[in-house]
């Protein structure tokens, strides 16, 4: 049984979140950014690397590109959603991919929430704060 701490914020932080990009960069980036709000923070550059990670970290919240190489993120996102853990998972979209078709089909796959890069840090961490923290 999971046990609520809260919620994540930009000052308790305390979230176990997976940060999924094939730029490195940009995914170390974040997870710099992420890991100094005081969250524990993991990064994945592929579709089927940010499912094994998610399954062995069971993290709060996964930011998911969706360009990208092998298993998309919408692929991955279902992926995500079919297994039991995974229902809980609050999912954003993080993503150069932004037309409405590109929305809906993030929707359609499983994703709570849909952001385009770039994407300002507040925004992120004002989503961050609706966040349950298992």
């Amino acid at each position: 049984m999971a046990v609520d701490r809260g919620v994540l914020t930009d000052t308790n932080g305390g979230g176990r979140i997976l940060v999924v990009d094939d730029n490195r960069d940009a995914a170390e980036s974040l997870q710099v950014l992420l890991s100094m709000m005081g969250n524990e923070v993991s990064v994945a550059f592929d579709g089927r690397q940010a499912i094994e990670l998610a399954e062995a970290l069971r993290p709060d919240v996964i930011f998911l590109d969706i360009g990208l190489p092998g298993m998309n993120g919408y692929e991955a996102a279902r992926a995500i959603r079919r297994k039991d853990w995974g229902r809980d998972v609050t999912l954003i979209a993080l993503t150069g991919w932004g037309n409405a078709d590109d929305q809906n089909h993030a929707l359609d796959a499983g994703f709570d929430r849909h952001f385009v890069k770039p994407v300002a840090f507040e925004s992120l961490s004002e989503v961050l704060k609706e966040v349950p923290v298992r």
